[in-house]
């Protein structure tokens, strides 16, 4: 009775390659057709873009109600056309996900790099940035560049979710077979159904946001066959954990077997 499930198993084991080669396939399509779409939509943007800049300068100066309405109308029009912009970009991020070039990589100094980069401009928000990192970690395979741009959108939205300030703490920890990278900020917060919903695309809580960050983000981690979650407590804060693969231990790292009998 044992034969038919390993079967099975076998059978699953040998179609796993076709689904991921389908998926591959089905991205690049995606990706394909991302490219022609923004392109199509880029180029009269720019037009448009270009000739309310021209219409802003002839405004300048309004000497009438009616030159100052249309003036201001203008300025709402411009800020319209960025959001198009910034849109379209956060699209073909999401959309052009490609293949990740990844290396063994010490999490430890990625993270503190990112947050090097990004103290300056918390500091402006009155965000203090803190950061608390295992020793000993073991190398992680990781498109250093892509894992960045995930964990600096999930600052970016921790940073949206503390417009008085506060604290945001990222801290690296090994949790069983995988290497785990927590952050957490003490802003407002989510409800379940919130947060249930925070990883779909085009959702956003926050006014003119694309809603695309963190799903670019769960992108990118479940291209490194990650995964990423939250939890989160209304006026408390929230707290994102993306869990990596742990490499597999060296034979020098693994534990000495002792026989029962010399």
């Amino acid at each position: 009775m044992a034969q038919p499930s390993v079967g099975i198993a076998l059978e699953a084991a040998e179609a796993e390659p076709d689904v991921a080669r389908r998926l591959r396939e089905q991205n690049a399509e995606l990706a394909r057709l991302a490219g022609g779409l923004a392109h199509e939509i880029r180029n009269p943007l720019s037009t448009l873009s270009l000739n309310l800049d021209l219409l802003a300068e002839d405004f300048q100066e309004p000497e009438t109600p009616r030159e100052r309405r249309a003036g201001a109308r203008i300025e709402r029009l411009k800020q319209e056309t960025r959001r198009l912009q910034d849109i379209l970009e956060n699209f073909l991020r999401f959309a052009r996900l490609q293949a990740l070039r990844t290396e063994p990589t010490d999490l430890n100094a990625v993270v503190e790099e990112l947050c090097d980069f990004y103290e300056p401009q918390a500091s402006a928000r009155g965000v203090v940035v803190r950061a608390c990192f295992a020793h000993d970690l073991p190398r992680v395979q990781l498109d250093a560049d892509a894992f960045k741009q995930a964990a600096l959108n999930l600052l970016l939205n921790a940073e949206h979710a503390m417009p008085e300030g506060g604290e945001l703490i990222l801290t690296t920890r090994r949790d069983d077979d995988a290497i785990v990278l927590d952050v957490v900020d003490t802003g407002r917060g989510m409800t379940a159904d919130v947060a249930a919903k925070i990883f779909d695309p085009f959702f956003s809580t926050r006014k003119g946001g694309t809603g695309l960050g963190l799903s670019t983000t769960r992108n990118i981690i479940l291209a490194h066959g990650g995964s990423i979650d939250v939890q989160s407590v209304p006026d408390r804060g929230s707290r994102f954990s993306i869990r990596l693969p742990s490499p597999p231990l060296e034979p020098s790292d693994a534990p000495l077997r002792h026989d029962a009998e010399a």
